[in-house]
């Protein structure tokens, strides 16, 4: 059995290892800025990619061995790459606000923590920053596994000349939060609506006599929470922290695998990362089997589609009861089965809009 002076021995040697590495890590992580300054230097202009950081961030996870999980070693490649790309090109991103929404921590989690974050009142606030110059990127969301899509951006995509370069998949845990503990003194309950939405099931159940009230954004109602002690709020850990709330009732969302897609807009899509999706818009002829020959070419050039939604016109070249549809297709517009297909589509439908086409979301 070891005694005290051999595992004090042990652990000397073994942090000394780890100093080594440190060190190692320290050099290398320089190392490798230095190859990015020199990229900056030779590309001179935008060195942002989002199909390189994608990329990386797959061949990092499929070289792992562990003991850390792909997860883990992909956010501190993440930062990595946030920290060397802000050497070269401090990035400024527009989010749907205020601070400690879901929406900033899908900016987070897609850009890391070194940009310069905005938060925006509103999802056309997001665009407007974006298309007026004042932010180089845009993070919106876009739908919800549970409550559906989000109509507003895609209105506004379709009428805005910004593209999709990126998405993100954040999964969604809802927290029951407010400044005192005792459950059956809450009249109110502040949140988004597709929160309210999301935690329908266990409101009916733990606090059916309770109003809800639908607010802008989740960090709205821990903030309005924070100053009614009557009141509680549905949001996320990190609008709890900020708001000095506690948490009551943890991960009260009905479905577990609760999550919502975000989109990163921009001036430019993306390029090819082997591992795309292309988003368009178009509508059908005002014909019988229109919507047939839309999904026609698909099918014929063997293109698998993810997504098909409706949304009415509202007015853009149509009339009442026209509907725009919206796709996601699994590949690259520069793939020659997606540029055949849209190509065949264009002969078919009302109109196109290619939105963008950008790399999966990873992890």
């Amino acid at each position: 059995m070891a005694n005290a002076t051999d595992n004090g021995d042990e652990l000397s040697k073994l942090r000394a290892n780890i100093d080594r590495i440190d060190d190692d890590i320290l050099r290398q992580l320089n190392e490798r800025a230095g190859f990015a300054h020199r990229i900056g230097e030779i590309k001179q202009g935008a060195i942002y990619r989002p199909e390189r950081e994608a990329q990386v961030l797959r061949r990092i996870a499929a070289e792992n061995t562990g003991p850390l999980g792909a997860v883990a070693v992909q956010q501190v490649f993440r930062e990595i790459m946030s920290a060397c790309l802000a050497l070269e090109q401090p990035l400024k991103v527009a989010y749907l606000g205020p601070a400690g929404t879901y929406s900033e921590s899908a900016t987070r989690k897609h850009f890391g923590s070194a940009p310069t974050l905005t938060p925006c009142p509103g999802i056309d606030d997001v665009f407007r920053a974006v298309s007026a110059g004042s932010a180089d990127y845009g993070v919106v969301p876009v739908e919800n596994s549970t409550e559906g899509a989000i109509g507003r951006t895609l209105d506004l995509l379709l009428t805005s000349p910004l593209k999709i370069c990126g998405e993100v998949n954040l999964p969604i845990h809802h927290n029951l939060m407010a400044l005192q503990v005792a459950l059956d003194q809450i009249t109110r309950v502040y949140s988004h609506p597709q929160s309210l939405g999301q935690c329908q099931e266990w409101l009916n159940h733990n606090l059916s006599a309770v109003e809800r009230i639908p607010v802008a954004s989740n960090a709205e109602a821990a903030r309005m929470a924070a100053t009614d002690q009557a009141a509680c709020a549905i949001a996320g850990e990190t609008a709890a922290a900020l708001y000095g709330l506690h948490i009551l009732h943890a991960n009260i969302e009905d479905d577990p695998a609760n999550t919502t897609r975000f989109l990163i807009i921009a001036s430019h899509d993306a390029g090819p990362s082997g591992n795309d999706k292309t988003s368009l818009a178009c509508s059908a002829q005002n014909k019988p089997g229109a919507v047939h020959e839309l999904l026609t070419p698909l099918a014929k050039h063997g293109v698998s589609m993810t997504r098909f939604e409706s949304r009415p016109s509202r007015g853009l070249g149509g009339g009442q009861w026209e509907y725009v549809f919206y796709m996601d297709l699994l590949g690259h517009r520069n793939d020659a089965a997606i540029a055949n297909a849209l190509a065949e589509l264009k002969q078919f439908a009302g109109f196109v809009k290619e939105l963008g086409s950008y790399p999966l979301a990873v992890a």
